[in-house]
Order: structure tokens, then C-alpha cells, then sequence
């Protein structure tokens, strides 16, 4: 039975003010380490929320274009100190909605704040060029200026640094937002927006709606008032938003990925299996950037197997409220459905199972979204466990037997977001970063995380190949470039 003692209601923000639904209704945000346990109430949007949304943010967006930039600044920078001292809090918060460890809670949380800040000081800087010519009289240059309203639809992994790597830019260039969270994690999502209008934004500049991209997702994205649309989440929701979006709509689309980690034989096989564990099992394999294939040189692969096994046999998986775990829940059903789905495909397909892929439901996991990680070999590389993106915490081990063999099969899929590769030998680290299909490479490094200052973003089917996310590319995608000549 669900715990419904003392649960909060959560409203909409539209033009400044907090509001419910036009449909009456409201959803359910519930804890996936205890299914029982709801978090709060949110705002089941309809169409007619995002339409006065969007004309919110367009009538805000003159008037905050116009804001001196270190007024916008300011802003992002108290947004930023709410943030850093509602730390703990929050990543209370976030780890009871995502099931994430409370530490990676509260690391996101900080790392928000100095996306904030980063973007408050890079964005006072990030202006236009002038231009070289032979008339003495005359100047050229160019100016950036911002879009308009951008929508922003974020996803549940990271629910408020990937929001924040992306309405930091957007509000600091002068442009006015849209917000739509996933619904398997509004609270953290209307924290920041909470923390932006106690910061002392202005109404109507940040608008928040919460509610089912089946319901809402495509008023987010056919309006004509929208400019721009900056998206992070699956593949296939990619593509409908990138088709559906109008001829003079700009998109950002950072979509899935199938990541590799190349083990070659002079590699140091206990940094290689943690490697390939942190990158694979952490966040409970729930990152876009995690590590999903092992391509492993055949000499050494039954001692990388080895200490691969051993190193997620010490795995703790638990609540992410205790001390020591490692591996939380999955973040809801559906997630726990897609990736016993595909365990019984792998074995299906003939792959061996060799440790864990069994949902856990007794004892202290019985209420929670819980599963053991996967470690199959005997891969093929035309098999769908090493073709298509699970997103749980399950690896793949493919056997090559050159450095030639092991670049072919890692750049053998659709997608190209992020891979990286175990050794010591300076020419094929460098052969690799070079022949690699991938927006991140990494040398002796997991195939997660990145720098908020370096831009972030892949090939292929991971991405539009438009636009990079964060560092100060990041800013790029937000504005729009005017060339001026002046003659005098």
C-alpha cells in the first residue's frame, strides 16, 4: 500500500506564479527503493498549461533580453548560494525520487551550483568578433543575441545538473524557458526553479510544468513561439522531437549511447576492472555515458574476467540512504521490465551469463527496483546486448584479438557518445583517440563523467551533431549570430 501521510501537493510555475493545473489532476512521484513511499504530488499539465507557459516566456523575453548581464549574473549566482546551502537537503531529496547513493545526491546538487556560477561569469564574456577590410571607413563586426523561449526536456538520471547545464546558458544569454521535467523526478527539477525565483528572477523568465511527455510533449515542441529546444533522453524521443519541431526551430539533442572500454594486453587489469565496473555499474549503469561493452584482448581476457567478477562480487546494492552502497534501485518498473527484457534476450541470443541478472525482492530489497549486475561473454558483436541501449547495469564482454579488431567492433553501432580504452602504449592511445566514433574518448579513465567547462556531446545516433552542451560551447547554442557593417 502506498504511503500517502503527509505528502506535499507541487504546482506548476507560469508568469511568476505557482499554480495548478488546468486539468484538475496530479501524478504521483514515488520513491524507487521503497515503491510504497510517495514523494510528493505534481501538476498532470495539459496543453493548455504549456500554451500559457510559452506566452509567459514570450512576453518576459523582451524585457530580459534587455537585462544588463551582470543582472542575470547575479541571479544565477544566488540560485547558486540557495543551492550550496540547502545541500543536504536536497540530495535527501533527490536520492528518495532517483535512488542514487545520498553522496552522489549531494556531489550533483554542488555541481549545479558551480554550473551556475561557471555560466555566470563565462556568459558576461561570450559577445561577438570584429572583422579585418580594406574601407577605412567602415567597421565590421558581429553580435550574438539570444533566441527567444527555449524548451527545455530533461530526463531522470541526473535530474538537476543536466537541467542546469542547460538553463544556466539559456537564461545567462538573455533567453526565456520552458521547463519540462521527467516525471520520475519533478521534486529536485522544482527545486532549482524554486531556488531561480529566490534568487530574485523575474516572472515568466524560467516557467516550470511538470506532467507526461505523451500529454504535453508536443505543444513543448510545435509551438511557433518556440526558437529552440534542448533535449536529453532516448534515442527514438529524439528523433520524434528533431521531426516534429518546425523548419526555423533550432534543436540540441543529446541521445543515448552503447559505450565501450578497450582492454588491451599491456593493460593494468586491476585498473581495468575497475574501470570497466565504475563506468558500467555505478548509478546502477542508468548513465548515457556508461560503460555498457568490454572489448577485451583475447591473451588476457580470462584474467580481466577475473578480476572484473571479483571486483562486482564486492559490490554493495541496497538503499541509497546506507552506508557503503554501491549499486541503488533502477529508477521505476518500467526501467526493471526493459533490462530483464533484455538479460533474457542475451541468453536467448546465446551469450553466457556469466554473473548475476536476477531481480532481487526479498529481505530489505523486497519494495524496491532492485537487480543484480550482468556481466555476459561469449558477445558477439552483431548481438543486440552489444548493439542496443539497455541503460542498467549490464556489460557486455567481447573477445578481439588485435588493437584493429577491438576499434571495429567499438565504433561498430549507432551510437558514438562516449569510449574509452585501458593502456600503457603511447602510439595506440593515440591511433585511438584519433580513430575512435565518439564525442568523449578517454585514455586509462571510465567512459563516465564529465567536465562541466569541457563541451560535452557524441556521434552518430548519440546526438544531432549540432550543438556541444556545457563548458563555454555550451553558450553557443543559445544565441544567434548578427553580422554589422558600419561605414561613417
Amino acid at each position: 500500500m502506498l504511503t500517502t501521510t503527509k505528502v506535499e501537493t507541487f504546482k506548476n510555475l507560469i508568469g511568476g506564479r505557482w499554480s495548478d493545473s488546468q486539468s484538475g489532476q496530479t501524478f504521483a512521484s514515488i520513491n524507487p527503493a521503497n515503491k510504497e513511499e510517495i514523494v510528493g504530488y505534481f501538476q498532470a499539465s495539459n496543453e493548455e498549461d504549456v500554451r500559457q507557459a510559452i506566452e509567459a516566456a514570450s512576453v518576459a523575453f523582451p524585457p530580459w533580453a534587455s537585462t544588463a548581464p551582470s543582472k542575470r549574473a547575479s541571479i544565477l549566482n544566488n540560485a547558486a548560494d540557495i543551492l550550496e546551502q540547502s545541500a543536504d537537503t536536497l540530495a535527501q531529496e533527490l536520492t528518495r525520487e532517483e535512488g542514487k547513493h545520498v553522496n552522489d545526491a549531494r556531489n550533483e546538487v554542488l555541481r549545479s551550483a558551480q554550473t551556475l556560477r561557471f555560466y555566470a561569469v563565462e556568459g558576461q564574456s561570450f559577445t561577438g568578433e570584429t572583422f579585418p577590410h580594406d574601407d577605412p571607413n567602415m567597421k565590421v563586426t558581429t553580435e550574438r543575441e539570444p533566441l527567444g523561449v527555449v524548451s527545455v526536456i530533461t530526463p531522470w538520471n541526473f535530474p538537476i545538473s543536466i537541467p542546469t547545464r542547460k538553463i544556466g546558458p539559456a537564461l545567462i544569454t538573455g533567453n526565456t524557458v520552458v521547463f519540462k521535467p521527467s516525471s520520475d523526478t519533478p521534486l529536485i527539477a522544482f527545486r532549482l526553479v524554486e531556488a531561480l525565483q529566490k534568487a530574485g528572477i523575474p516572472d515568466g523568465v524560467i516557467n516550470f510544468v511538470t506532467g507526461k511527455s505523451s500529454e504535453i510533449g508536443d505543444s513543448l515542441v510545435t509551438h511557433k513561439a518556440i526558437k529552440a529546444i534542448t533535449f536529453t533522453g532516448s534515442t527514438a524521443a529524439g528523433e520524434d522531437i528533431h521531426n516534429k519541431a518546425s523548419f526555423t526551430t533550432r534543436t540540441q539533442m543529446e541521445l543515448g549511447g552503447k559505450n565501450p572500454i578497450i582492454i588491451m594486453d599491456d593493460a593494468d587489469l586491476d585498473l581495468a576492472a575497475a574501470l570497466t565496473v565504475n563506468g558500467g555499474f555505478s548509478l546502477t549503469g542508468q548513465a548515457c555515458t556508461g560503460t555498457s561493452r568490454a572489448i577485451v584482448l583475447k591473451s588476457i581476457k580470462d584474467a580481466y574476467i577475473h578480476k572484473l567478477i571479483e571486483k562486482t562480487r564486492s559490490l554493495k546494492i541496497g538503499n541509497g540512504f546506507e552506508e557503503g552502497v554501491k549499486i541503488g534501485p533502477v529508477a521505476n518498473h518500467r526501467q526493471i521490465k526493459n533490462i530483464l527484457n533484455y538479460i533474457d534476450i542475451g541468453v536467448r541470443e546465446g551469450a553466457n551469463l556469466l554473473y548475476g541478472g536476477k531481480q532481487i525482492t526479498e529481505g530489505e530489497h523486497a519494495k524496491g527496483y532492485y537487480v543484480e549486475p550482468v556481466i555476459f561473454t561469449d558477445v558477439r558483436p552483431d548481438m543486440r546486448i552489444a548493439q542496443e541501449e539497455i541503460f542498467g547495469p549490464v556489460i557486455a564482454v567481447i573477445e578481439v584479438s588485435t588493437y584493429e579488431e577491438a576499434i571495429k567492433v567499438a565504433n561498430g553501432v549507432d551510437y558514438g557518445l562516449s569510449a574509452s580504452i585501458v593502456t600503457n602504449n603511447l602510439k595506440i592511445a593515440n591511433d585511438f583517440t584519433r580513430q575512435i566514433q565518439a564525442g568523449t574518448v578517454k585514455v586509462n579513465r571510465t567512459t563516465t563523467g564529465n567536465l562541466m567547462n569541457a563541451p560535452f556531446g557524441g556521434f552518430k545516433k548519440s546526438s544531432t551533431a549540432t550543438f556541444r552542451e556545457s563548458g563555454r560551447a555550451g553558450l553557443e547554442f543559445f544565441t544567434q549570430v548578427k553580422t554589422v557593417y558600419v561605414g561613417y
